[in-house]
């Protein structure tokens, strides 16, 4: 059975990326044996800073935040406010607040950047081409995405590997050298349904969205209902024909050198 591994591979001869490449290579070795709770307490063990966990209030983010909230470790979750989000959003946000007694830290746009974005391509201007949809993206998440890990030594996402062929190709755990940091996927090997049963036998508050047929949650103007039959991610800038559909957080290169997983890595759902 193929396994999963680690992009370890720094991009410099620095010290503290080839410690950081170690780090990916053991949780790498070890994800596969454990739960989603003692997935991200390793990070915690192996992690000499900060740590933070960006959330867009998606399924996967919230089962991770549960993680981290109820086992009360010292990881910042982080959320980009990009100023287009679904009043469910918010409201799931402040929700989420309210049941674990913690704050989640909002990271927004630059205001000038946006004035800029909006009297060149109008408000709704992201629909006029691929270009300034990704534009409109690294003005409102990548650019804020940035700020967020300044100075962190970990980032935790909510990617899984069955959601798009980019992500696909992603490891559990690489060296990004953009930040500087260490970036894991704890739920890397998960799917959809594996995540829908955690949220629900942990009773983990959830977007409202998902139950009128949003699977992939964004900006209000971007995402739409998915079709049956339709990918998951398929109601996300439908507008757009490329199967390659990605607001630039997660489809910067990082390495050649990493490993995905591979379809046969048994499903963690405890």
């Amino acid at each position: 059975m193929a396994k999963p591994t680690a992009n370890t591979q720094p991009a410099s001869s620095s010290p503290e990326l080839h410690t950081l490449g170690a780090a990916a290579a053991r949780l790498a070795a070890r994800f596969g044996a454990l739960n989603l709770f003692e997935r991200i307490a390793a990070i915690c063990n192996e992690v000499d800073g900060a740590i933070v966990c960006t959330t867009s209030f998606g399924l996967e983010d919230q089962a991770i935040a549960h993680a981290i909230f109820v086992q009360d470790l010292a990881i910042e979750i982080v959320t980009i406010d990009t100023g287009r989000l679904f009043p469910e959003t918010h409201q799931l946000w402040a929700e989420t607040e309210r049941r674990y007694g913690r704050r989640v830290r909002a990271v927004l746009p630059e205001h000038g950047a946006v004035e800029a974005f909006v009297a060149q391509h109008g408000i709704d201007g992201f629909r006029s081409s691929v270009e300034a949809r990704r534009a409109c993206c690294g003005v409102r998440k990548v650019e804020p995405l940035d700020r967020a890990l300044e100075g962190a030594a970990a980032w935790i996402t909510g990617v899984r590997a069955d959601q798009s062929m980019d992500r696909a190709a992603m490891p559990y755990a690489e060296v990004d050298p953009l930040h500087h940091l260490l970036k894991v996927n704890p739920l890397l090997d998960w799917t959809r349904s594996s995540v829908v049963d955690f949220v629900c036998s942990h009773h983990i508050p959830c977007n409202s969205l998902h139950d009128r047929g949003f699977l992939s949650i964004g900006c209000a103007p971007c995402t739409r209902v998915v079709k049956p039959g339709e990918p998951e991610r398929a109601g996300r800038w439908w507008w757009e024909r490329e199967d390659r559909k990605e607001c630039g957080l997660h489809s910067r290169p990082v390495s050649p050198h990493a490993s995905p997983v591979q379809p046969t890595v048994p499903l963690r759902k405890d």
